[in-house]
């Protein structure tokens, strides 16, 4: 069997790193940052640390940092790491059972009456929109820290995210390939009678065979011929049987490979043709998204300018988009929601108060990584398409081609014996 080398990060892309960080502490006045990790969706703290361990990253202006995290088992992994050749980015990890127990690292700093920027109390990324810090958690150590300025910065540190280094990038084109490998495999794999756990299984083990992780939840997946239910598998998280897949349908999957903390996305949709006529027209509708998209990307335009490409298709065509057209990964922050035909939409989902729906501006920059996920509704009918792309100096670069079209497995293939 062939050794699996994911691309790993220097000690030179750490000091990069950290440099950026201090470097925004000494444009907004901190003395230090605490970098959440806890079980935030986009492991902030590794950004400081090349680690994740459920914890948080106490990072001075001056001095040494420390990773703080909740178990000695977390620290004996790290050294285990060490040991085998895998120098920490960080030397000094400590055990805190609370809030409480954190905040004596502060007084050990000289940040006892400090200014320290937050990261990750107020972030917004998908299943975190309550923010990332567990409340015991926070209540202990603002309790025990009553002279310390807090602000959360998780807007800011988001952005200084976003532009990728050479290293960092080399990270992304790996985990593209593992969900390029796990899509040509879906394409062999979706048939009439093939139960949606066989598809998340073999995809699943198809991307961790590259030796990377995947982020929560591995994979978003739905079958049918018409429906807007999107998210993990309900039977991933309940006791409700797997659906079997039928002619007309429509797998539509979303991979979350992440090699290092660097995350792509894909969005692979398989059909089992015949699929029906609202459909192919959501079909042509999200690949001319997907293409308006790539013919707009360059550096110098704004995100704004990027989303306003790939929805004049829907515009035209009178579709509308469930799930964002476009949206920034490593960090997911950026996020393109299209508003574009939503008068003529109706869910019938009650809310509490007004949505949350931060809208952010930014300058595109080479380094920048998008997932372009083009979606188009007509009703209950949905097709979403698409892969990871690169900003570049020149233009844009895709990492990921089956997931950027309907792969479509004709009536013929599924003739029985």
């Amino acid at each position: 069997m062939t050794a699996v080398n994911p691309p790993v990060l220097s000690m030179a892309e750490r000091d990069r790193r950290w440099a950026r960080a201090r470097e925004l502490m000494r444009e907004r006045g901190f003395e230090a940052l605490l970098v959440a990790g806890f079980r935030a969706r986009e492991m902030y703290e590794s950004y400081l640390s090349d680690d994740y361990n459920e914890g948080c990253v106490l990072f001075p202006l001056e001095g040494e940092p420390v990773v703080v995290t909740w178990a000695p088992l977390r620290v004996l992994r790290a050294r285990w790491s060490a040991e085998r050749g895998h120098p920490l980015w960080i030397e000094d990890y400590r055990v805190a059972a609370s809030g409480t127990a954190a905040a004596e690292l502060f007084a050990e700093k000289r940040l006892a009456s400090a200014r320290v920027g937050v990261v990750g109390l107020a972030s917004q990324a998908p299943t975190e929109v309550y923010g990332a810090i567990p409340a015991n958690f926070w209540l202990q150590l603002t309790a025990a820290l009553p002279q310390v300025r807090f602000e959360d910065v998780s807007e800011d540190f988001s952005h200084m995210m976003l532009v990728k280094s050479s290293e960092e990038l080399a990270q992304i084109r790996y985990a593209a390939r593992a969900a390029e490998s796990a899509c040509g495999l879906l394409a062999e794999i979706t048939r009439e009678g093939v139960g949606e756990e066989v598809l998340f299984a073999e995809a699943t083990r198809e991307m961790l065979r590259f030796g990377i992780g995947l982020r929560y939840p591995a994979m978003v997946m739905n079958s049918g011929s018409a429906t807007l239910s999107w998210g993990p598998p309900r039977w991933t998280t309940r006791g409700e049987a797997p659906r079997t897949l039928g002619r007309g349908d429509l797998v539509q999957a979303e991979l979350m490979p992440m090699c290092g903390n660097q995350e792509i996305q894909v969005q692979m949709t398989v059909a089992l043709d015949p699929i029906d006529e609202a459909n192919r027209t959501c079909e042509r509708v999200a690949r001319e998204s997907y293409e308006a998209g790539i013919r707009a990307l360059r550096p110098g335009i704004t995100f704004a300018d990027l989303l306003a490409a790939m929805e004049e298709p829907l515009r035209i065509a009178g579709c509308w988009g469930y799930t964002p057209l476009v949206h920034s990964i490593s960090p997911h922050f950026l996020v393109g929601r299209t508003r574009v035909n939503m008068e003529k939409v109706a869910l019938g989902v009650p809310h509490v108060g007004a949505p949350a729906a931060p809208v952010r501006k930014a300058v595109l920059e080479p380094g920048m990584v998008f997932a372009f996920e083009p979606n188009a509704c007509l009703g209950h009918h949905r097709v979403n398409i698409g892969g990871t792309v690169v900003v570049t100096a020149a233009g844009c670069e895709e990492l990921n081609a089956i997931p950027t079209r309907v792969t479509h497995q004709r009536a013929q293939q599924f003739s029985r014996r």
